[in-house]
């Protein structure tokens, strides 16, 4: 049973995942941002971590113990027109979370796996930089580690897209409230033909006397 086991051994000895621990945070420093399996990204975490939280100091004892710890010795490069590790860890990065009190690094899983024996990647950064900068965009997973299905949902139309509007009704066909009869005129001309129809009686009465 794996009990009290606090470290990965990644299937290597300690002095090769001691080498694998300080190259892959000497890249880290170097590029602040780089692309390797989960595993790594996980055990190396710790370990960056403890390098920012040294370089806040700034210290000859503390740059005493970075350098054991990267086995980092350079004092300066005299080939290239770049700072050491040690110099940029302790004048760029040291300061740049001196108000941060801890979290400095980031790991982000990637949808695709490495080719070969297809082991889970991911981006180990510093939180300060975007995640699109490493040129690999990191998709969703659900809880089975499969990618997240793509919506099909039919896109919205555009306001700027034309819209069809119904044709209008003709003038034969299209009527008005203005010409139907309103029910005073209904009544009005029910009560001239009675009166029209009484005179007409009264008339022929008159005549047959």
């Amino acid at each position: 049973m794996r009990h009290r086991v606090a470290h990965r051994k990644l299937n290597r000895t300690s002095a090769h995942r001691r080498a694998l621990r300080r190259s892959l945070v000497s890249n880290l420093i170097e590029h602040e941002s780089i692309v390797t399996t989960l595993p790594k990204a996980k055990t190396v975490k710790a370990f960056a971590e403890k390098l920012i939280t040294l370089a806040k100091r700034d210290t000859l004892a503390a740059r005493r113990r970075a350098i054991a710890m990267l086995n980092e010795r350079r004092i300066a490069d005299e080939d290239a027109e770049q700072k050491t590790i040690i110099t940029k860890l302790f004048k760029i990065l040291g300061p740049r979370f001196t108000d941060r009190p801890g979290g400095y690094t980031r790991i982000v899983r990637l949808s695709q796996r490495r080719l070969g024996d297809g082991s889970t990647r991911a981006v180990f950064q510093f939180v300060d930089q975007a995640i699109a900068s490493t040129g690999v965009r990191a998709r969703r997973t659900t809880k089975s580690g499969q990618p997240r299905p793509v919506s099909s949902k039919p896109a919205a139309p555009s306001s700027d897209a034309p819209t069809e509007s119904a044709p209008e009704p003709s003038a034969d066909v299209q009527k008005t409230d203005s010409d139907k009869p309103s029910p005073q005129d209904a009544k009005t001309t029910e009560s001239d033909s009675a009166t029209e129809h009484n005179h007409t009686d009264e008339a022929q009465e008159q005549s047959a006397k």
